[in-house]
């Protein structure tokens, strides 16, 4: 009976044995795409965070009603479209300075 885990979703996985095992290494030994990188390259590595790095101001989840027209306008406009809102909002905050 083949050797099985169990994941932290509840599914089960089948283990390899010990000859499927030796043709999964085979294969990664011949594939030109795979190494196994020296000391010295392994010194080099660094650890990378995901992702874009944190915000100095970071913008705020909010939820707001927008009239349909308005809202498929900007849609329209394609990737971006919410960031282009904040713009148009940071603009007309430059043209009513009195309420800055």
């Amino acid at each position: 009976m083949p050797q099985t885990i169990k994941a932290k979703s509840g599914r089960v996985l089948v283990l390899p044995d010990a000859e499927e095992e030796t043709q999964i290494n085979a294969g990664i030994a011949a594939d030109p795409d795979t190494f196994v990188p020296t000391d010295e390259q392994f010194q080099q590595f660094r650890r990378v965070s995901p992702g874009r790095p944190p915000l100095e101001t970071p913008k705020e989840l909010i939820s707001i009603r927008l009239s349909p027209d308005v809202l498929n306008a900007f849609r329209a406009t394609g990737k971006g479209w919410q960031t282009k809102i904040d713009a148009a909002l940071k603009q007309w905050l430059q043209d009513h300075p009195e309420l800055s």
